[in-house]
């Protein structure tokens, strides 16, 4: 059967809901998203959205505080409309029902690492993401031009004479494959962080989007920058959750096993330094002491302001039997964020034409090699919204010839567990918080090894996405945010203050830094 619409949406964490709210005054938008609707990395975002709305902050603050987390590699003019163009969707989505706390009636902001200023908005203490879904689902299932299909898991992008036309699906319920043509293409499929052992990420961010692109001919950049959460609960047997960068920036203080604390040892703004710096701070206290964590200290904190302020965190560790008011908290870090992706301009606009991409997926260029705590909810508005509007133009295509509907059976869209697992320890191992040449040339060999021995496509993308990672880790001889090199472990802004770029050519090459307007 062939399925016609006038743009396809591939997501709906906030930048595919954005995009597809944008796009429904434009004409019929589909939303595929490969398990239920509200299961996104946006969902898990605890922390809170970085804006400058406080009456002590200022615009070019923020984007100094961004520039500065990027180490050299923002591209300024992205970073500008980011924190330009940000209060007004922030504003926006509380005139949609989106419920911020507040003190006294108004705005409630707390500071979190490496931001100058009081500038994060949260929602229920710590449920910020799933209060920005909520908003949105709501917000766009009340437009009659959205639909949302649950449970589709795309497999390629359709392109015809080098133009993005449309994509191919699975419908897991009921195993069948089908075709669906579109004016654009939007991709909103968010991060990768399954790729590694140990992530804060859902199960369902396993890269799908980045190599459907890369296959269909898009450029994709800036791959080897991961960032490590420096604060991930890590008890035996228990799930490996995120514990927000806010517990520090409200007063948790990191110690070693002996009761130390030492991240002043190691940066002089201690716990609220950037992620990469404090992450890996922590793997080298781990190192010294010969311990497999370090403790997230919050006892010395008002009991009833910690629960009140984080009453997720408090009842998950309660479940698993902490009590943070009471108990340092085992901690180590863990995948947490890809600032590379698909690369797009300030309108989300790909390589590939009829393409766009927005939110974690992309690499628009604002994040650089390190991601400034909480700028990534504001990038999927802001960035989801002007993906939405430029694709809204593309003109209308001739609809795709009839093709038949195509039974699949489970293993076909399900990653085979065993490469799953071999990869995610190769990463961890090879291509995770430090890195060196020798590791790196391994794991490429072995993911390439991997990828071609893969049973169906999602295993090869999944063992592809990998191998692409470690293929530009390898190619960057230097050490800049969230990649760092034990043997090259300065950073050399002569020779690497670039971008880079792959296409499925399999060539890594330079791309120049965008300076602002």
């Amino acid at each position: 059967m062939n399925r016609s619409t006038d743009f396809v949406v591939i997501g709906s964490g906030v930048a595919g809901l954005r995009a597809a709210i944008e796009l429904s005054r434009a004409g019929r938008v589909t939303i595929l998203t490969k398990d239920r609707l509200d299961e996104s990395n946006t969902g898990y975002a605890q922390g809170g959205v970085a804006v400058a709305l406080s009456d002590e902050d200022e615009i070019d603050l923020h984007i100094e505080d961004t520039l500065v987390a990027g180490a050299g590699l923002c591209d300024e003019s992205a970073v500008r409309v980011l924190v330009e163009d940000g209060p007004g969707y922030i504003t926006e989505l509380i005139d949609w029902g989106a419920s911020f706390d507040r003190e006294d009636g108004e705005l409630a902001f707390t500071r979190e690492a490496a931001h100058s200023r009081r500038r994060i908005l949260h929602a229920r203490g710590d449920s910020t993401g799933s209060e920005i879904v909520r908003a949105l689902l709501a917000r766009a299932a009340a437009e009659p031009s959205i639909q949302f299909h649950a449970h589709a898991v795309t497999t390629q992008l359709l392109t015809d004479n080098g133009r993005c036309t449309g994509v191919s699906y699975i419908d897991t319920l009921r195993h069948e494959e089908y075709q669906l043509g579109a004016r654009a293409v939007i991709l909103a499929t968010g991060g990768a962080g399954q790729i590694y052992g140990r992530t804060t990420n859902p199960e369902v961010a396993t890269g799908d989007g980045i190599v459907l692109a890369w296959e269909a001919g898009a450029l994709i950049a800036d791959l080897e920058f991961v960032q490590f959460h420096p604060t991930a609960l890590a008890l035996p047997g228990a799930p490996c959750f995120l514990l927000s960068e806010a517990l520090r920036g409200e007063g948790g203080r990191l110690r070693n096993h002996r009761g130390e604390l030492f991240m002043s040892r190691y940066d002089h703004r201690a716990e609220l330094a950037p992620r990469d710096i404090v992450s890996r701070s922590i793997r080298a206290e781990m190192d010294l002491t010969g311990q497999a964590t370090i403790h997230l200290d919050l006892t010395h904190l008002e009991a009833g302001f910690l629960r009140q302020r984080f009453p997720k965190i408090n009842q998950t560790c309660l479940a698993l039997g902490l009590d943070m008011t009471r108990d340092p908290l085992p901690v180590s870090p863990a995948a947490h964020y890809l600032m590379g992706g698909v690369r797009t301009d300030i309108h989300g606009r790909t390589t590939l034409p009829g393409l766009y991409a927005a939110g974690e997926v992309a690499c628009s260029g604002v994040h650089g090699a390190n991601r400034l705590a909480s700028n990534s909810l504001l990038e999927g508005l802001v960035f989801g919204a002007r993906a939405g509007l430029a694709a809204s133009l593309e003109p209308s295509i001739t609809p795709l010839p009839t093709a038949p509907t195509l039974r699949r059976s489970v293993e076909e869209w399900r990653i085979d567990a065993h490469l799953k697992a071999t990869v995610q320890d190769l990463m961890w191992q090879k291509v995770g918080l430090i890195r060196d040449g020798q590791g790196l040339a391994a794991a490429c060999q072995e993911l390439k090894d991997l990828a071609k021995s893969a049973g169906n496509p999602r295993s090869r993308h999944f063992a592809t996405l990998a191998g692409l990672i470690a293929a530009a880790a390898l190619w960057r001889e230097e050490s800049r945010g969230g990649h760092f090199r034990s043997d090259f472990r300065a950073r050399d802004d002569q020779r690497w203050q670039f971008h880079s770029s792959q296409q499925r050519a399999g060539v890594i090459l330079g791309l120049p830094i965008i300076p602002g307007r």
